[in-house]
């Protein structure tokens, strides 16, 4: 039986879903299951998974159709489907390292254990320059908030324990509503376990003009009720002051947006959020200020 899941989350990107597939096939080590979760595409994606399906690639595809619903439900919907001990997101658009899946394997084998929720590895551009910044050196493990913390930056790639990801509340979902941020539920993680540091290269990234990242600042006024529920957990989970405090503000911009008239009642830090209401008023206005820029 396999050891990994690789799961895609895949919306109209049937144009870069070649290039993924490739990448897989490339690996020398294919004890992994290929998921791709269709969000609710409209081009050919789920034809072209049959296409794939049809090739000698040497490891196994699965695809699940789903109403389009947002990255964070396409995330949900695999961790509901995923069997095997280990799992890793590879998006639509980028495309596993060379020689990841034997590195990743290979490693947890050897240091992996119910201690630790899985492996932190780091992304590069096509170009193999890192994003953002590396590991320290020496730095065997640590929780991702923590690394961000002491000064990391860039995306990372975790490959989690399946049963470790279960433990934890899915992603909420919202009507018409299309994110959450996916970092909630590894804030939930950090609390319980570290990660094992993998000081290798496991994903190469391209980020589409299309992307969530490219339409961050519409992001917080569409889906104001997902970043609330981020905000409220940044609260919970702060390790200081500063970024509860930044929590706050947020979420009372987000509120602004929801229209949520109960805002400090949901609060978990309400004398901290009465504070930041004048900062979260004034951030909201900036968010619209940017919006209406980038018409």
């Amino acid at each position: 039986m396999e050891q990994l899941t690789i799961f895609t989350p895949a919306y109209n990107r049937a144009h870069t879903l070649p290039r993924a597939f490739e990448a897989l096939r490339q690996q020398s080590n294919k004890d992994f299951i290929w998921l791709i979760v269709d969000d609710g595409s409209t081009d050919n994606t789920k034809e072209l998974v049959e296409s794939f399906k049809k090739e000698d690639c040497g490891f196994r595809i699965e695809y699940i159709y789903k109403k389009n619903g947002g990255m964070h439900t396409a995330h949900n919907v695999a961790y509901q489907n995923i069997k095997t001990e280990l799992n890793t997101c590879i998006d639509s658009d980028d495309m596993i390292g060379e020689e990841a899946v034997r590195k990743i394997l290979d490693f947890w084998n050897e240091e992996g254990s119910e201690k630790y929720a899985g492996v932190l590895g780091y992304d590069t551009d096509f170009d193999g320059n890192v994003i953002g910044k590396g590991f320290p050196e020496g730095l065997e493990t640590t929780t991702l908030s923590s690394y961000y913390r002491n000064g990391g930056s860039g995306d990372k790639k975790l490959v989690l324990r399946t049963e470790v990801v279960r433990k934890y509340p899915p992603y909420p979902e919202y009507e018409g509503e299309k994110l959450v941020p996916l970092g909630t539920l590894y804030a939930m993680i950090d609390r319980d376990y570290e990660m094992l540091v993998l000081d290798e290269p496991l994903c190469r990234v391209e980020y589409q003009s299309d992307g969530s990242g490219a339409s961050i600042f519409r992001q917080y006024k569409q889906s104001p009720r997902g970043f609330m529920y981020a905000r409220i957990m940044r609260m919970e989970y702060a390790q200081s002051l500063t970024e509860a405090a930044t929590g706050a503000i947020h979420y009372v911009s987000s509120c602004i947006f929801a229209k949520e008239r109960h805002f400090l009642k949901k609060s978990p830090k309400k004398f901290l959020t009465i504070l930041a209401v004048p900062f979260g008023v004034l951030l909201n206005l900036y968010i619209r200020l940017k919006i209406n820029k980038q018409k």
